[in-house]
């Protein structure tokens, strides 16, 4: 990885750190994941406390603006942003910015795993956009697995029972599972701006000119009141907590994943991230008192099942 290179280094592998053995690796990641998952089920927490979205995803933003600094500037890599690639990192920190609100939306609607599995249908979303602006065609074992995670969703979602009048929604659930779509349409977006327009800029240098962005974007919402009751502090003392543990949780959880990633053997362990919906799930039930039904649960599995071979596959 860049961020592990000398730059008079002409050798690409001569200073990469060496990789962990894979139980560390694996464990690290399976933390990580599980720190992820807190940090949604601490932001329902606090939603429902009063504490204002916008609030949330500013201190999230601001926490892991000052981690990127700090490595970047440790690092001492160069944050001249070539002219041309300007508006791409733009996009990149609008995109995210985006997700952020979106994920956070549904998250504060509908049970946080379904939220969070919503989300997670991005790969498919990304093959497509990759596909659709010229790029490789999806194989058909990949449209395969694509339509098997969408199975997955619609027992998630358990779509049967709602089109079949056995289970009954709200307008705000609806609105949620959408605002979850959004999310992963967002990130889709964010993946290929990444991959096809900023690959060659170091990536730490991306990440924190993207939470540049996100954190800026959050404080003009604020001052505008974009978002009625956006900056709403928390109403009660579990609110405040819900607030405190979602920054903390992700805070280290992106320090970690970040500071570690060079030596974490990524294009082979990455499918352990996948834990984060079950590790969610787990955690909404213990401490949110969400259940959802036994057909929700296996479509889960399916979805995370389906992302999880999906990612391997394109490693191949």
């Amino acid at each position: 990885m860049s961020a592990a290179k000398s730059p008079h280094s002409h050798d690409p592998t001569a200073m990469a750190p060496p990789l962990f053995p894979r139980q560390i690796a694996v464990m690290i990641l399976a933390l990580v994941a599980c720190c992820f998952a807190g940090n949604h089920v601490a932001a329902r927490l606090a939603f429902e406390n009063g504490t204002g979205l916008l609030l949330a995803v500013l201190c999230r933003s601001g926490v892991a603006l000052l981690i990127l600094i700090s490595i970047v500037t440790l690092q001492r890599h160069s944050i001249r942003l070539p002219k041309q690639i300007g508006r791409w990192q733009l996009l990149l920190g609008l995109m995210i910015t985006i997700q952020s609100l979106c994920l956070y939306s549904a998250v504060a609607r509908v049970p946080v795993a379904l939220a969070l599995l919503t989300a997670n249908t991005f790969p498919i979303m990304l093959a497509l956009l990759t596909w659709g602006l010229g790029g490789q065609r999806p194989t058909l074992k990949s449209s395969a697995l694509m339509v098997f995670i969408l199975f997955g969703l619609v027992l998630a979602l358990d779509l049967p029972g709602i089109l079949g009048g056995d289970v009954v929604v709200t307008a705000k659930w609806w609105l949620g599972i959408g605002f979850a779509l959004t999310a992963a349409m967002a990130l889709s977006v964010a993946f290929w701006v990444t991959d096809h327009k900023l690959a060659a800029l170091n990536g730490s240098v991306r990440s924190m000119f993207t939470m540049v962005v996100v954190f800026i974007a959050m404080i003009i919402a604020g001052i505008g009141d974009v978002l009625p009751g956006g900056m709403a502090f928390p109403q009660a003392m579990a609110g405040w907590i819900g607030l405190g543990v979602l920054v903390v949780l992700y805070g280290g959880a992106f320090s970690v994943l970040f500071i570690t990633v060079p030596r974490l053997d990524m294009a082979r362990n990455a499918p352990v991230m996948n834990m984060e919906p079950i590790a969610t799930l787990l955690f909404a039930w213990m401490i949110l008192g969400q259940i959802i039904s036994p057909i929700q649960i296996v479509g889960g599995f399916v979805v995370i099942a389906g992302v999880a071979i999906l990612s391997v596959t394109k490693k191949v």
